[in-house]
């Protein structure tokens, strides 16, 4: 029987590789091998989705209702608890019908976004270094990117007056992320100002990902992109239930801001979904209208494990600026070692795992990233294992 080839579209073989999965493939190697890894490579929540949150789906999933087909656009009810969370959280106010679109996560959207708004040859601004997942929707949008360069010396905030004019020119649309993920800084209200100006004179659409906005330390609430006067012209923010009620396998996200967009993402997917199980929904909005008490625990939790984790890598000379926001840290590697050659020793002799800054892009060369999700002592003791390999002076 002769062989039957089946060739892929020209758009998969553009798509950038999977860097976590080569990740998660070097850890259960050494997991299997009988180790115990610590494993601070990944940015999936440690711990369990607040019981008050479980148990609203356990009942929502009784109800009938919800076992047919979700309108199509989701309901009404999950729209509007999440434009008051916005309204209570950041006095930001949103139309629920209008400025407000459910997604299957806050990464559905960030992929969706490029292949509403480019075409092919259009240049999309991307943080350097950036969640990868920026680049595929880009990718499959068949457009080009142009990298933002996010500098220690900048507070890892990109310089505006830096872009090339061809690029400002070409720009149709811009990624932008605080608290960041990976290099975990904030950024105040008037970069947001200063992002709003600048969008509206070169006619660039903002997407801010805010999917760590809940979590700030040092007492300060992380800023959100719609705060800034004129941000709903120019754009959009993305938030996600992941981190902020821990509910990453939920996939409950959100689109917010300007109009025009949120019709155009709520138009893609009618041709790709129908809404989310209902039960979900309804879970969702028990997650954002009820008490936040458990929001502000997470918070502390994490703020406990960075102080611990710091403390810890101050003990081994390890040197490094604390994270304001996010759940990561963002580690200046050792002279002589790649991000990648110092993440594999760390995994070999260590047995801690880390993320190379590299796989965020050329601009996260000689960082490693670290997650806050592992208890204080498994963070303390990452730091201990690692100080026995005498690399910092």
């Amino acid at each position: 029987m002769s062989h039957f080839s089946i060739p892929s579209a020209d758009v998969m073989k553009q798509l950038p590789t999977q860097f976590f999965a080569t990740l998660v493939q070097n850890v259960n190697r050494e997991i299997a091998a009988g180790h115990d890894v610590i494993n601070l490579g990944q940015g999936n929540p440690d711990t369990p989705t607040p019981p008050h949150i479980v148990k609203a789906l356990q009942e929502s999933a009784d109800n009938p209702l919800y076992h047919k087909y979700s309108p199509f656009r989701g309901y009404g009810f999950l729209k509007e608890a999440v434009a008051q969370r916005y309204q209570e959280d950041y006095g930001v106010t949103l139309d629920p019908e209008t400025e407000v679109a459910i997604l299957f996560g806050g990464k559905t959207g960030l992929v969706q976004l490029p292949q509403i708004l480019l075409n092919p040859g259009d240049i999309c601004l991307v943080p350097d270094p950036g969640y990868p997942d920026y680049w595929s929707g880009v990718a499959l949008a068949k457009a080009e990117m142009s990298f933002l360069p996010l500098k220690e010396d900048n507070n890892f905030l990109p310089d505006y007056e830096a872009i090339s004019e061809e690029a400002r020119r070409r720009a149709k649309l811009m990624f932008l992320n605080y608290p960041n993920n990976p290099t975990s800084a904030t950024a105040p209200l008037s970069f947001y100002e200063e992002t709003v100006e600048f969008a509206q004179r070169n006619g660039i659409v903002v997407a801010s990902d805010f999917a760590y906005g809940a979590i700030g330390f040092d007492g300060e609430r992380p800023v959100s992109f719609l705060q800034a006067e004129g941000a709903k012209d120019v754009g959009i923010e993305f938030y996600t239930l992941s981190k902020t009620y821990n509910m990453a396998g939920w996939r409950v996200g959100f689109a917010l801001g300007n109009a025009e967009i949120i019709s155009m993402i709520n138009l893609l997917q009618d041709h790709i979904y129908v809404s989310l199980f209902g039960g979900i929904q309804a879970a969702a909005a028990t997650a954002l209208t009820s008490s936040q008490d458990c929001v502000g625990e997470l918070v502390a939790r994490y703020e406990s494990r960075r102080n611990a984790f710091f403390d810890a890598l101050g003990q081994i000379g390890w040197m490094a600026t604390r994270p304001s926001g996010s759940f990561f840290s963002w580690l200046p590697v050792p002279q002589g070692y790649t991000s990648a050659t110092f993440a594999d020793l760390l995994l070999r002799e260590a047995k801690v795992a880390v993320a190379p800054g590299v796989g965020f892009g050329s601009g996260g060369e000689g960082y490693v990233r670290a997650g806050l999700l592992s208890s204080e002592a498994r963070l303390t003791e990452a730091a201990e294992r690692i100080g026995k390999l005498s690399l910092f002076g």
